[in-house]
């Protein structure tokens, strides 16, 4: 068990004292607190974020997190990048494309500047490796779904093709690549922006295998490079000058703190030490209706659902009946308007309003007299016999708050008792991942703006799916709906497979829609623009003003007031923040994307 220590502290602008825990960020602590045992000589970044949780790789086959995906994001490439304004497909190492006239092949022509960070050109062939990697069934890429568009893509990930030469991408040349998919696929341009089809090193990785990201020099396809990654310290990044867009490149170092700590985010972004928090789930809940009448506090609309699943291969959640007993006693507004607290609104289907060419079906409401009948003819009467469960989440005050209040709920709708089982970040991802679970709360935020963003990682073969859930008709529906160029053609599909979803079979049951909040001062930062997927290249934001001195943060000792109150840091005319009392409750380490990534474990 990792020992975990606590400092009472006292920063400006707001004051209240926290408890840090030993996983956060040493560097990122000493610079808020100035612990000079833990400080570096090393020169500031241009731009400093609070990304959440440690990554748990930094490989784009690899990565599942959104704390892994902000970093990727700017280190690799790929064909496309999203807009930053609109989040929409844009060229990238690949400046142009053709279609053919039936929608199913793609030709892509690289651009003749694209270079890795070590100088070799960025080639066609390149692209070939990278992808083929992904659908490798040895790599174990949860994302390869992503490349089942392609033809044989499935068949290939599932062994059932061993030459990887039958796959639906070719080189004609070092500048010219060849898609061909399965079908049309109206989404296809916005997949290859996605960080795991980013293009990798063939070289680099069979000489040095797993450990291929300690390689030096590392060649880079991104407008970044990697200086350093210290663990619980923070990753930093410089500016490659060998990117093809090196001109737009705005800073020349930026670092990514792995804090997830609200109070100890917030310390850091209030002082100065941090420019920006991407996450809601990053700042104490019980400061958010404050901190949300602020002008350095955005909020707009996003694609991102948080949801809990059921194991379905767990008896008694094998019977449908019991999935849709548990979901209607749930009162999803009460965790909106108690817990989450910043304008969240509840879902009642899995995929967000505001995609273009798709409404959403209508799932479960909150009915408890409906529930206890369903849970009486399951075999369940008033709770009786019903065996014990567990509800896993990761450490998170907000994943906590919500798990208190589903057991509550059960427990006085349905008579039925459940255990909390709250474990660190990387444990949750490793139980989820081998089913080792009952119910386990989840997120999903949108790689691109289309609904099988959603939809297709509850397809059987999807090693997103984390259920145990396997039905053929949902596959086929979703496989059809994505054959489909009329759009009119394709809703219907689309609405009768989230039917299953999360009406007929529910194995999730939906929460609630994130909205999303950023936390940056306007005038300190420039160039984040809010959009659905909340996608923002660091390359485009820019820090407009000096960061603070480190003197302006004065040591102070344990438990001990600012000696000179007079000289704080004004808020001018926002809303002031309360003091917390030295016994305040800590709140436990909050681990996002899931860039999407799709599993968020913050929070937002």
């Amino acid at each position: 068990m990792q020992e975990k220590f606590s400092i009472l502290f006292f920063l400006r602008p707001f004051a209240f004292f926290a408890a840090i825990p030993s996983r956060c960020s040493a560097l990122a602590l000493a610079a808020a607190l100035l612990l000079t045992a833990c400080a570096s000589n090393e020169p500031p970044a241009d731009l400093t974020i609070i990304n959440g949780a440690e990554p748990e790789s930094l490989d784009p086959a690899i990565i599942t997190g959104q704390p892994d995906g902000r970093v990727v994001g700017s280190l690799f490439e790929g064909l496309t990048r999203l807009d930053p304004k609109t989040a929409d497909a844009v060229p990238a190492i690949a400046e142009r494309w053709d279609l053919s006239p039936d929608g199913t092949v793609y030709t892509f022509h690289l651009r003749s500047n694209a270079v890795w960070s070590t100088g070799e050109p960025i080639t066609a062939p390149d692209f070939v490796y990278s992808w083929q990697r992904v659908l490798d069934p040895n790599t174990a890429s949860d994302y390869a779904g992503q490349l089942f568009y392609i033809k044989n893509g499935e068949d290939f990930n599932a062994g059932k093709i061993k030459d990887p030469t039958q796959l639906g991408v070719k080189a004609l040349d070092a500048r010219t690549l060849r898609v061909e998919l399965d079908s049309p696929t109206p989404f296809f341009l916005d997949l290859c922006a996605f960080r795991t089809l980013a293009v990798v090193h063939r070289a680099t990785i069979e000489k040095h295998g797993d450990r291929w990201m300690k390689a030096r020099p590392l060649p880079l396809s991104g407008a970044y490079t990697l200086d350093f990654w210290r663990v619980n310290d923070k990753i930093r990044v410089r500016k490659n000058p060998r990117y093809w867009d090196a001109a737009n490149v705005l800073n020349q170092v930026v670092d990514f703190i792995p804090c997830d700590q609200p109070n100890v985010a917030l310390n850091l972004y209030e002082t100065g030490a941090a420019d920006i928090i991407w996450d809601k789930g990053l700042v104490p809940a019980e400061l958010m209706d404050l901190l949300r009448q602020r002008s350095d506090c955005h909020n707009f609309d996003y694609l991102g659902t948080y949801f809990y699943r059921y194991n379905v291969n767990h008896k008694p959640f094998d019977d449908p009946r019991v999935r849709q007993a548990l979901a209607l006693a749930v009162d999803k507004q009460r965790i909106v308007e108690r817990i989450t607290k910043a304008g969240e609104k509840v879902a009642t289907h899995l995929t967000p309003k505001g995609m273009s060419n798709y409404r959403p079906p209508e799932g479960l409401g909150y009915n408890p007299d409906a529930a206890r009948k369903l849970l009486a003819d399951a075999g369940f009467p008033g709770g009786k016999n019903f065996p014990p469960f567990q509800y896993l989440f990761n450490s998170s005050r907000g994943h906590e708050q919500i798990a208190i209040e589903l057991k509550d709920m059960w427990k006085k709708e349905l008579g039925i008792e459940m255990e909390l089982r709250q474990v660190e970040w990387k444990v949750y991802l490793t139980e989820q991942s081998k089913l080792n679970f009952h119910l386990s709360r989840s997120s999903w935020i949108g790689d691109y703006k289309d609904p099988n963003t959603f939809l297709d990682m509850f397809m059987s073969n999807n090693g997103n799916n984390r259920t145990g859930w396997n039905n053929p008709r949902y596959d086929a529906l979703i496989k059809d709906a994505n054959r489909q160029t009329d759009p009119k053609k394709r809703e219907p599909l689309l609405q009768q497979a989230e039917t299953l979803l999360i009406r007929d079979d529910l194995p999730i049951v939906p929460l609630y829609f994130y909205v999303g909040v950023n936390f940056f001062k306007p005038d300190r930062v420039e160039g984040i623009h809010p959009n659905l997927l909340d996608e923002h290249p660091i390359n485009t934001i820019r820090r407009k003003a000096p960061r603070p001195v480190a003197a302006d943060v004065r040591r102070r000792t344990p438990a001990t007031r600012d000696p000179e109150p007079e000289r704080r840091a004004s808020l001018g005319s926002e809303p002031s923040l309360p003091s917390m009392p030295s016994n305040a409750r800590r709140s436990t380490p909050d681990s996002p994307r899931q860039v999407s990534l799709g599993e968020n474990p913050t929070v937002r």
